[in-house]
């Protein structure tokens, strides 16, 4: 590197010779929640470009660089493995839908909705965000689930019943911590509880619901037990 020399002769910062500089292109945008400002923010999607610089003028290309995702808030640049964290706002519905299909799953599960399930039931679905849910909801829910003829309720947990267990609960489980977890699974206890101790066939829906949620084997009996034997 050289030195600068200002007006008065002095020499200043010393300009650097030799380099590479990246240009970046704008390839799409959205939403994500971003790493740095710890909120949903807006975001570019960009690539880049490396090229050999000399005094500052870009000569000669050196290749592309990873595409990264630039916050339009705090400018920074993430690896785009970030856009695989949702949003709040997406979290949030996520939260909301995996409680409601393991409320439904352990109505059904029990083969008929006694009025303390219902009543269970409603008041956990509502704390996760379903403000309007009512009893008479759920319970044509369930009876609407229970005449599928594709499904097998009342029973071990069906192949059916496993799927959408799996389908609602997979994509949350990886951005829950333990106790989160742990949480649903013993929202689910409390309902099947509610009107006496597990079936067979609730008892299989919990376990299926635990396993979704990454949670192993002997922590879930320890869950449910432990769940079995608080008051209500």
């Amino acid at each position: 590197m050289l030195p600068v020399r200002g007006r008065d002769g002095r020499a200043g910062r010393p300009a650097r010779i030799l380099g590479t500089r990246t240009a970046w292109t704008p390839v799409g945008d959205g939403e994500f929640f971003c790493p740095g400002c710890g909120g949903d923010r807006n975001y570019q999607r960009l690539t880049g470009h490396r090229r050999f610089v000399v005094l500052g003028v870009p000569v000669l290309p050196r290749g592309e660089t990873a595409p990264v995702v630039e916050c339009a808030a705090c400018s920074r640049h993430f690896g785009t493995d970030a856009l695989d964290h949702p949003t709040t706002t997406r979290f949030s519905a996520m939260l909301r839908d995996a409680v409601h299909t393991v409320a439904l799953a352990v109505l059904t599960a029990g083969g008929t909705c006694s009025r303390s399930a219902l009543e269970s039931a409603v008041g956990t679905v509502r704390a996760a965000g379903f403000d309007d849910c009512t009893e008479d909801q759920l319970n044509a829910l369930v009876e609407a689930l229970a005449s599928d003829t594709g499904r097998s309720y009342d029973q071990s947990c069906g192949a059916g019943l496993a799927i959408e267990l799996h389908e609602a609960l997979d994509p949350l489980a990886a951005h829950l911590a333990p106790v989160g977890r742990e949480s649903i699974l013993l929202q689910g206890a409390r309902i099947a509880l509610a009107d006496g101790p597990y079936t067979p066939a609730e008892r299989d829906v919990l376990t299926t619901v635990g396993a979704a949620l990454t949670i192993c084997s002997d922590d879930v009996s320890r869950l449910l037990a432990a769940a079995a034997r608080t008051p209500s």
